[in-house]
């Protein structure tokens, strides 16, 4: 049997283009004794992959050039090998960007379709969930009352973000976000205030947004709104470092923030953090996430690109801001 798998073609400088990636057709290997064959439905585009794409130190291995790339993917076991699964279980796995993996079954995650569309186990009950439930609750140590400002906010991560901070008592949680499509939409789903970060200055946007001042802010931008951020921080506020999007395909070094200082006076802790390091929660976030899913309190939506072929295009969109809600491919 035949499959067909994205490869990267060659690392990119600054901004990545389709050139960049390119289509193999390879041949399925057959699963050996403890191991699935899968066939992937649905895939998923993030920002982390992006950093990937350079051979750089980091986190995690680089992707290899002229190998397929990596990431989430739920699909369906066609052949198991493994007496823990059986053939039409649906698993959450990290082989994604190609139509068939051959899958360790330590490496995967049975999830119940019955309890969400299988594409939730990639947004609002996979890792973007859980990094917005860690983020807020144990990296930011929210306590109810407080002001919560999150950037990037219409995204997979950020929505998720605001709506748990709301959920779990903040007084009051704004966003910010690329166009007025994406503030309406985080209107919708519950966030105090919003504004489009493109539209006059970050700082007057903000002040009127939270007058009293910001006591988290949820990060994914970095740049100019950390900075921004900073300035609106109460004391012994918190900042969860989870992203810094604004920065991924920058060939020089940021301008901002240039308020660091501030750090000292204002006692702030900033914190980077990384979803895998809160594995142990992922249990107690999946029964309280799908809680709120059952009662329509906690909301999500889906940007979804049709076919493997369409996922590079996919992943320069998503860097861009076009999607809404978590960026996915469909098998």
């Amino acid at each position: 049997m035949k499959g067909r798998e994205i490869h990267l073609a060659s690392r990119p400088l600054g901004w990545p283009s389709e050139e960049d990636f390119c289509m193999a057709e390879v041949v399925v290997a057959e699963p050996q004794a403890g191991e699935l064959l899968v066939r992937n439905q649905v895939m998923s585009v993030d920002p982390y992959m992006r950093g990937r794409m350079n051979e750089i130190p980091s986190y995690v291995p680089p992707f290899e050039i002229g190998r397929p790339l990596e990431g989430g993917a739920v699909g369906t076991v066609i052949e198991s090998g493994s007496a823990l699964f059986a053939p039409g279980d649906v698993v959450l796995h990290n082989a994604g960007w190609r139509e068939y993996a051959v899958v360790a079954q330590d490496a995967a995650t049975r999830v119940d379709p019955g309890l969400a569309p299988p594409s939730a186990y990639l947004g609002v009950l996979g890792m973007p969930g859980l990094t917005a439930y860690a983020g807020i609750l144990d990296v930011a140590a929210m306590r109810p009352g407080e002001v919560v400002f999150v950037s990037a906010a219409a995204g997979a991560v950020g929505s998720a973000a605001g709506q748990i901070a709301r959920l779990r008592g903040a007084a009051r949680v704004v966003g910010s976000a690329g166009s007025p499509e994406k503030v309406a939409y985080l209107r919708g789903i519950g966030f105090d205030a919003a504004f489009d970060y493109h539209d006059g200055a970050l700082r007057r946007s903000l002040r009127t947004a939270a007058p009293d001042g910001i006591d988290i802010y949820f990060d994914n931008v970095g740049g100019r709104q950390l900075e921004v951020a900073i300035g609106a921080m109460r004391p012994h506020g918190r900042v969860a470092m989870c992203g810094a999007i604004s920065m991924y395909n920058a060939d020089e070094p940021p301008a901002a923030p240039r308020n660091l200082a501030l750090s000292m006076g204002k006692r702030l802790t900033l914190r980077g953090f990384l979803a895998g390091d809160f594995a142990h929660l992922r249990d107690q976030f999946i029964a309280e996430a799908a809680a709120w899913l059952r009662e329509g309190e906690l909301q999500y939506r889906e940007t979804v690109a049709e076919g493997l072929q369409a996922a590079p295009r996919a992943l320069l969109d998503m860097m861009r801001g076009h999607n809404l809600g978590k960026m996915l491919v469909r098998l």
